[in-house]
C-alpha cells in the first residue's frame, strides 16, 4: 500500500505576523497567493524584500512545511504546530527541501503552485521560540547547509484547498535543480 501525500491543516493571515492561524478552507489565486493573506500580491510583500525591491516578483506566495519536522523538533525539545513558522499549507509525506526547483504540486481539487525555493528563516524565529533557528538550519555530515523551514512557492492555477485533501506531486522535464533560498 503506498502513501498518499496530503494536506494537514491550512492557514492565512491577513496582517505581517510570525505565525498563521490554522482556518478550515484557503483560496489560492493564480499569480497572487493566499486569498487575505498578507503575503499575496503578484510583487513581493515579505517586509525585509520589499525594502530591497518593491518591484520584485514575489515567489513567496505560498509557505509549504512538512508536519514531519514538527517531530524532529519535538525530539529537540521545541513545540510546533501547523501554522506556528508562518507557513500556509502543512503537508505529510511529502520531503518538500528534496524537491527540485520547478516542481508542481497540485493541492487538492484544482489548485496548483510552482516550487520556487527553500525558505531561510529569519531572527524572528528565535522570538518565538529561543533556539528554534539553529534547529532549522543544521549542516549535514559533509558541512552543507540544510534548511528545514519548508519552502515556497507562486500559484500557477486558482483553487480552494483544505485539510485532508490529497498532493499529487510533478517532477520538472529535465535537470533538476536543487532548491536555493527566495
Amino acid at each position: 500500500m503506498s502513501v498518499v501525500p496530503t494536506v494537514v491543516s491550512v492557514g492565512r493571515d491577513d496582517r505581517h505576523r510570525f505565525s498563521k492561524p490554522p482556518v478550515s478552507e484557503i483560496t489560492l489565486v493564480a499569480g497572487i497567493g493566499i486569498e487575505g493573506d498578507a503575503h499575496a500580491g503578484p510583487t513581493v510583500q515579505h517586509r525585509y524584500l520589499k525594502k530591497k525591491d518593491p518591484t520584485a516578483r514575489n515567489l513567496t506566495q505560498v509557505h509549504l512545511i512538512a508536519v514531519e519536522l514538527f517531530a524532529d523538533l519535538a525530539i529537540e525539545g521545541f513545540t510546533v504546530g501547523p501554522g506556528d513558522l508562518g507557513e500556509n499549507v502543512t503537508t505529510s509525506d511529502i520531503d518538500l527541501i528534496t524537491l527540485p526547483t520547478g516542481t508542481l504540486l497540485h493541492l487538492g481539487p484544482s489548485a496548483v503552485v510552482e516550487i520556487t525555493g527553500l525558505r531561510s528563516p529569519c531572527s524572528l524565529i528565535n522570538r518565538f521560540q529561543s533556539g528554534l533557528m539553529k534547529a532549522c538550519i543544521t549542516r549535514d555530515t559533509g558541512g552543507r547547509i540544510i534548511r528545514k523551514a519548508g519552502i515556497m512557492a507562486i500559484v500557477l492555477a486558482s483553487g480552494p484547498l483544505r485539510a485532508g485533501d490529497g498532493v499529487r506531486i510533478e517532477l520538472p522535464a529535465g535537470l533538476h535543480v536543487p532548491l536555493g533560498v527566495v
